[in-house]
């Protein structure tokens, strides 16, 4: 995913989450490039993956939660 495509989305996140605390930042081990990290404040919530099957063009994320985190 390209830096114009990450901050679009970028924007889109800070937009509908109502949080511009949210970031978007290339994966370090992502070789193809597919995909981005997504931060709020600087910590790691999830992926964002970009998908160009069937030549339709999405993204998809993907949020983790730590069981841990749940406890706070």
């Amino acid at each position: 995913m390209n830096s114009n495509e990450a901050l679009k989305i970028q924007q889109f996140l800070k937009k509908k989450l109502g949080n511009e605390g949210i970031g978007l930042r290339p994966r370090a081990d992502d070789v193809s490039e597919d995909s981005a990290e997504v931060t709020l404040d600087g910590e790691f919530l999830g992926v964002v993956f970009k998908d160009t099957e069937d030549g339709d063009t999405c993204y998809h994320l993907q949020w983790t939660i730590i069981e841990e985190d749940l406890d706070d």
